[in-house]
């Protein structure tokens, strides 16, 4: 599995219910995915979770891989909101603070289920 292979996968399971609130559409699918995203992002390929706050108050999570260089994988969601990270401003976050949320841990199964589908569908 490769980033870009990852990123395509994705895109086929990203829903409205693995989204974190309302407002999600096949238009912008990577809306409101960041948290589950990255621990997926994490699991292929290791490193660090880091999240900062947005300038709407929100928050946004992507990735630090093992050789130091950043991944977001729902970066392209900015295009259409209105809040943009402020990526310069970050902490890391452990993983088991991040699954320690209820709705965060279900969306994120229920991502991996949806990824699981769509790689046995490139099969």
């Amino acid at each position: 599995m490769d980033i870009i292979t990852l990123k395509q996968l994705l895109l086929k399971a990203w829903c409205k219910e693995t989204a974190t609130k309302g407002d999600w559409t096949p238009d912008n699918p990577s809306l409101n995915q960041c948290a589950i995203t990255a621990l997926v992002v994490q699991d292929y390929f290791g490193g660090d979770l880091l999240r900062c706050l947005m300038t709407n108050g929100d928050s946004h999570y992507w990735n630090r891989l093992p050789d130091g260089t950043e991944v977001d994988l729902t970066e392209d969601q900015f295009a259409l909101i209105e809040g943009k990270p402020l990526k310069n401003d970050y902490v890391i976050r452990e993983r088991k603070y991040v699954l320690s949320f209820p709705d965060t841990m279900e969306r994120y199964h229920l991502l991996k289920h949806l990824l699981a589908l769509a790689i046995i569908q490139t099969l």
